[in-house]
């Protein structure tokens, strides 16, 4: 490996160096097959440029370097850092080649193969001229710093290229718009941009700029899709949540009273000339205009929604009512949170308080908006930075923490485990706020500090934790001189020596962050160290080490490219365990004493968003259910000790992970909304064990209607049959007759003819007699079973059957109730998943609407009809009601997608009749409905609550 910008001696000439004749010596896997293939499709269409998103592990690098070894031309490569700007170079060198095509770092581009990072390109000159926001027309290239400029000589300089981006999403501001520039100069050189990020988790300003530079991707498989197929170790996603420390608590209860004492004052009559509750229920839930009229809570919601979620969190906590047209979700239901009182009280004091007559009340408020990070101005409040947040981000708890996890983890796989933790930071550039001295260290959340916890604890002092950044390596003091033994037999010739920093060894000398990234890896993968802690900026991205099997991540980064990258670092196949199991900790601190204690649970959930994990039942899904499905994306758990004993319990668990996976097992590869419902009470006992796919339900046998139960239920007696009796009694008394008032002349013959007939009609009477009896109790029993089955509360399943055939029936859906899947958490929740991916989403909320409150304005209602312990009247003669037959109905609303129109809300009359009950549909603007809305808004025809999310199929 050459990491100069000298030309390799004997190498060809830069205008002649193509990559020629290497080849890489191993088989490529079919997801890289497919990828390279669609290519080269791509190329022979014409094409100039293309992205390729594979996921972290499965083999980028290979797939570009691939890529352009077909092209055959020079090659240049951009990297975002050193870490993987190394890595690059040795890959290149697991090819076969002919002598001379050789990987290097120079900036003459004199290599077969040249490894760059982003920096090296975007180097600007920081006296070119700028606006005071640091905009500029000129263009970007003209900017660059000298060094930045020879380096884009050197790229027209060079002939035809094929131009590697790898990471492609750093693409961003600067770097994208250079490119652009510098590119639109070279219109023979062939771009692949390569990322582990999926598109879809792309932000906006990414997307725009990927689609500008490369148009659409070649996407490949998904992750849990490469775990499945064996090409990425199983996963799971744990969590730690913990509380702060004594000093930091003490900290935020006082910062919690200031908020919690104004909060009281607010909703105190007397606050204000308006005080704050009588103006939410003007602002919101009467909402009238000055011109007489009504703003629609709908357009309300669309224009200010962080307001309109405040309110309905207030309203669940019983401080407004609800207003109307609103509907609840499962965000709703929790307590209001410190976001939600900012964003009220400054809408409250931008909009009603006088900056005159109500002055006081506004500097109380001004006073306590600092305890929550919020400052009151003459524009509004507006959000600072706030302390709480930084406490509860870099307590000392979550350093401690961590030292509690890989203890664990020694424990349970012993000398294979290697982990690495990932900090924000190596140390704080600043000292902490005036607030929070004595509060925080001001290295709090560092890497230093972490490290130096691990070293000083024996549970974790021998797995030997080295410290990684690009500015520092350093080491407990026990490990120190076998890092260094191993560092210069890795880098003969180098000087390098140990110096103690603040109770840490340091590894010192001629070596750069490019060096020593390789080296430190070699390291860990031999076992000298069991633990690296770093910073993402290094290690969370690209970095490559098999031997990686734990990662605790302490970072405060949510974006999806960063959850993505730095999950993906534990994910590689390990060729040492082919068992490998990889762990993913996230440390959170939680406080419940304070408005803002859950911010760190926020971060935590924002995370998870979109992020696929195997959850306790081996369904694959997103969010932090795939955890622990108690756990709620709104609200962190009331007992976080119970949630870490589960969480050791998983962790302990490897080989049941790798189980819930079902590795070899086929898969679509889609990821589709499901609804969760859980209506409150246990299993029902006819599941065998929850982490079950159940069987679709049949359409049911007994259906409930308008004062009728069909099949109809019958308790009268059947009709006596008596013809025969009555014919052979009437022969048995006529002769008698004749044998009594005859000739004398017949002797006994009449009398035993009247004795045969007399026991036919006895012996018949007695037969039907009994058939009457039998037939009673049966139709008794039978009418019983049906009254029963009609008690019975209509089972979930049957609703969502009924939404899929009426979305079916109105052309929404290519599947009906063949389709539904039903699925029981580990905790007794049902899960229902449209299997169509065109509708499944349309599915899920439509069986939401269905499910939820009688909220907003329906344009249809739909009676589920129940039997009432009342007395029935009847449907007129002949209807066979009888009291015990009374109903009641119980109304739910038509799907919004299928109440557009009276042909889409008769498709889900249809459906319902079939699987739920024998109502009709009433539309709300008719005078019947708008009386039936008036009188049942707001009501809700089941107990459930029910929550969105995303699985896997």
């Amino acid at each position: 490996m050459s990491e100069t910008g000298a030309r390799p001696e004997g190498g060809p000439p830069p205008d002649t160096a193509p990559l020629s004749g290497a080849a890489w010596p191993g088989d490529l896997r079919p997801y890289q097959c497919e990828a390279l293939a669609e290519v080269d499709r791509r190329w022979a269409d014409g094409a100039r440029r293309t992205w390729i998103v594979l996921p972290p592990g499965s083999g980028k690098t290979l797939v570009g370097l691939e890529a352009a070894r077909r092209l055959g031309r020079r090659t240049v490569v951009l990297v975002p850092n050193t870490a993987i700007q190394g890595q690059w170079i040795r890959h290149w060198e697991g090819f076969t080649r002919p002598e001379g095509r050789t990987a290097g770092s120079g900036r003459d581009l004199g290599h077969a193969v040249n490894v760059l990072t982003y920096q090296s390109l975007a180097v600007f000159d920081p006296d070119a001229e700028t606006d005071e926001e640091g905009r500029s027309a000129t263009p970007v290239r003209d900017r660059l710093h000298a060094n930045g400029r020879a380096l884009v000589d050197a790229l027209h300089d060079a002939g035809p290229l094929t131009l590697l981006l790898d990471e492609c999403h750093h693409l961003l501001q600067v770097w994208g718009r250079l490119l652009s520039e510098i590119l639109d100069e070279l219109p023979d050189t062939r771009v692949v941009g390569l990322t582990g990020t999926p598109a879809a988790s792309l932000t906006a300003t990414e997307r725009d700029l990927v689609d500008r530079l490369f148009g659409p991707p070649v996407t490949g498989a998904s992750i849990p899709a490469l775990v499945r197929d064996g090409y990425l170790a199983p996963f799971a996603e744990l969590v730690h949540v913990t509380g702060p420390t004594l000093t930091e608590h003490e900290y935020l209860a006082g910062q919690a009273e200031r908020f919690e004492e104004m909060c009281t004052d607010l909703l105190a009559p007397g606050f204000a000339t308006t005080d704050f509750l009588p103006w939410l229920d003007a602002r919101f839930v009467s909402r009238e205009t000055r011109e007489g009229g009504r703003v629609g809570w709908g357009d309300l919601a669309v224009r200010e929604p962080e307001l309109t979620d405040a309110v309905l969190r207030l309203h669940h906590r019983g401080l407004v009512a609800l207003p109307e047209g609103a509907r609840v979700h499962e965000r709703h239901r929790h307590p209001p949170r410190a976001e939600d009182w900012t964003a009220l009280i400054g809408d409250y004091a931008g909009n009603c308080l006088s900056p005159d007559s109500d002055r006081e009340a506004r500097e109380r408020i001004r006073a306590a908006l600092p305890s929550v990070g919020h400052h009151l101005t003459r524009d509004g409040v507006r959000r600072g930075t706030s302390p709480v947040d930084r406490v509860l981000a870099r307590s000392a708890a979550k350093s401690l923490a961590t030292v509690e996890i890989l203890a664990a983890e020694k424990d349970a796989v012993g000398p294979r485990l290697r982990a690495l933790v990932l900090c924000d930071h190596e140390r704080a550039s600043a000292r902490a706020p005036a607030a929070l001295r004595g509060v925080l260290p001001d290295d709090a959340g560092s890497a230093w500090l972490q490290v130096s916890q691990l070293a000083a604890d024996p549970r974790t002092s021998a797995l030997d934790p080295v410290l990684v950044t690009g500015r520092t390596v350093a080491t407990g003091p026990r490990t120190g001189a076998a890092l260094l033994e191993f560092a210069r037999a890795e880098l003969p010739g180098v000087e390098l020596a140990l110096r103690e920093v603040d109770g840490l060894h340091s590894v010192e000398g001629a070596w750069t962050s490019r060096s020593w990234v390789g080296v430190v890896t070699r390291f860990l993968e031999s076992g000298g160290a069991q633990v690296l802690v770093g910073t993402r900026a290094l290690l969370g991205e690209g970095w490559d080490a098999r031997g990686v099997n734990t990662v605790v991540d302490l970072t405060t980064a949510t974006t999806p490219t960063s959850v993505v990258q730095s999950r993906g670092r534990a994910l590689r196949l390990d060729p040492e365990w082919p068992e490998k199991v990889a762990h993913t900790w996230s440390v959170v601190c939680v406080s419940h004493e304070h408005p803002r204690g859950a911010a760190d649970w926020s971060r935590f959930v924002r995370k998870h968003e979109g992020y696929l994990g195997v959850g306790a039942d081996g369904e694959v899904m997103s969010g932090v259910a795939h955890m622990d499905p108690e756990l709620s994306p709104y609200e962190p758990p009331e007992d976080p000790v119970r949630v870490n004993r589960r969480m050791a319990g998983r962790a302990a668990d490897r080989e049941g992970t790798r189980a819930r996976w079902r590795l070899g097992s086929g898969y679509a590869d889609l990821v589709l909304p499901t609804l969760r419902v859980h209506a409150g009470r246990a299993v029902p006992a006819d599941v065998p064990e929850a982490g079950l796919d159940l069987a679709p339900p049949e359409p049911p046998e007994v259906l409930v209607g308008d004062q009728v139960i069909r099949p109809e239920p019958v308790d009268a007696p059947p009709a006596r049959r008596l013809a025969p009796t009555l014919v052979a009694g009437t022969i048995a008394a006529l002769c008698l007759a004749f044998a009594s008032f005859g000739p004398g002349s017949h002797g006994p013959a009449p009398l035993a003819v009247a004795a045969g007939f007399g026991l036919a009609a006895l012996v018949h009477w007695w037969r039907d007699a009994r058939r009457v009896r039998g037939e009673t109790l049966r139709r008794r029993r039978e009418a019983a079973r049906v009254r029963a089955a009609a008690r019975e509360p209509v089972g979930t399943a049957r609703y969502a059957c009924a939404v899929a055939d009426a979305l079916r029936r109105a052309g929404r859906s290519a599947t009906g109730a063949e389709g539904v899947r039903v699925h029981v958490d580990t905790d007794g929740v049902y899960r229902f998943t449209l299997t169509d991916p065109g509708s499944a989403e349309l599915f899920a909320e439509s069986l939401d609407e269905v499910l939820g409150p009688l909220v907003g304005d329906p344009r249809y209602l739909i009676p589920r009809y129940v039997p009432s312990d009342r007395e029935g009247g009847g449907s007129g003669a002949g209807s066979g009601v009888t009291p015990t037959d009374a109903t009641v109905p119980v109304f739910h609303a038509v799907p919004s997608v299928l109440a557009r129109n009276r042909k889409g809300a008769l498709a889900f009359e249809r459906a319902w009749r079939r699987w739920v009950s024998l109502g009709s549909v009433v539309h709300t603007r008719s005078e019947e409905g708008r009386v039936l809305l008036a009188a049942h808004v707001g009501t809700s025809p089941l107990e459930v609550t029910t929550a969105r999310r995303l699985t896997w199929e």
